[in-house]
């Protein structure tokens, strides 16, 4: 018996991108379960936000912006980040009516016959005319691999485990990593370990000045070629650069933030060099980045020989009927609300054009 259920369309993630492109179906006349459906493969609403370490406050957060529709209003700036947004999700979908599914892991999108896609999931499969794959990056952490990195005795974690600068009390940690992650951690464990050191492949570059719309969209657009080349997506914060605030100024003056460059191989004592330098380390903190989770569309083979998804604003260039939001430029949370919208207008677009030629 064939239980396979149908729809319009199939939102894969209910994060910031998932949930703009879940409000703007609904705005424009698709309605929840009938005509799409929302998955999500994490326990309750938040997106990635959820799993934030505690010491992350909501006035910590850098470019939080409101989802469509609903501003987030009045939030304390002390109170940890995973809490304040997964409220504020929490709100927003019962608020828009998203009925979304969870925990729902999809585990592969392939052709399903008559022009439609088959979505297989752990709760079923689901039969769909077009997808929006909003599966963000936070499920793929990035972890780069150095000689010796399995004979190191101390504890190695990701940004994606971190637990909050009070674990890393009178230990001596390497944190690795130029972006933001890395300076905030850091920055924040720095007076709780015995000893920091800071270690990035390439020279940070910190950023004077206001972050303008015209620097943004100039990131953006950067960012943006990369994905139309089907090249993999590098993060916006990559190309802007890290702001110079007063905290940052202070780190660098009392040598928190004294950037060395990356080591050469890792020890079982800690990291060495090939100059003869070595530090010793209990612990070895990688803030080196995400990927894209978007294992479960090889079936499609998207990929370009470049190693990411050709992508003509949010369209699959190699099948339109699959649109990412969140990837590459709509990374950021005001992007991935542009996109949702953009996502929606072409999948209209599509659906009507085959409409009529039936």
């Amino acid at each position: 018996m064939n239980n396979t259920r149908e729809v319009e369309v199939v939102v894969v993630g209910a994060g910031q991108a998932g949930l703009s492109s879940a409000y703007h179906l609904r705005r424009t006349g698709f309605e929840p379960e009938r005509d799409f459906v929302v998955l999500d493969h994490s326990p309750a609403p938040g997106g990635a936000w959820q799993f934030r370490w505690p010491s992350l406050t909501y006035g910590k957060v850098h470019g939080m912006h409101a989802l469509p529709g609903m501003e987030l209003t009045g939030a304390d700036p002390q109170r940890p980040s995973s809490q304040v947004i997964a409220e504020y999700f929490t709100a927003y979908e019962r608020a828009f009516d998203l009925r979304v599914h969870r925990p729902v892991d999809v585990r592969a999108v392939r052709e399903g016959g008559a022009g439609r896609l088959l979505v297989e999931t752990s709760d079923g499969d689901w039969s769909t005319r077009a997808l929006i794959n909003a599966t963000g990056t936070w499920d793929r952490p990035f972890w780069p691999r150095y000689p010796g990195q399995e004979t190191f005795r101390g504890r190695q974690l990701h940004t994606a485990q971190y637990p909050g600068p009070e674990a890393f009390a009178g230990l001596r940690v390497v944190v690795v990593g130029g972006g933001a992650s890395g300076t905030q951690h850091l920055m924040e464990l720095a007076p709780y370990a015995a000893a920091t050191t800071w270690v990035t492949r390439r020279e940070p570059v910190f950023r004077e000045g206001p972050f303008t719309e015209d620097f943004g969209r100039e990131a953006v657009a950067l960012v943006e070629e990369r994905v139309r080349q089907g090249l993999p997506p590098k993060s916006v914060v990559s190309v802007t650069g890290l702001p110079l605030n007063d905290a940052v100024r202070q780190a660098i003056t009392d040598g928190v933030l004294d950037r060395q460059p990356m080591f050469d191989r890792i020890t079982p004592e800690g990291v060495a060099w090939n100059d003869g330098r070595h530090v010793d380390a209990d612990v070895i903190l990688w803030a080196t980045g995400f990927r894209a989770a978007i294992d479960h569309l090889a079936p499609l083979k998207l990929r370009e020989p470049g190693g990411g998804i050709r992508v003509d604003g949010t369209r699959a260039v190699a099948d339109e009927r699959i649109h990412l939001v969140g990837y590459g430029p709509s990374a950021s949370t005001i992007g991935a609300n542009r996109a949702g919208r953009a996502a929606v207008r072409d999948i209209r677009r599509l659906l009507t054009a085959e409409a009529a030629a039936a």
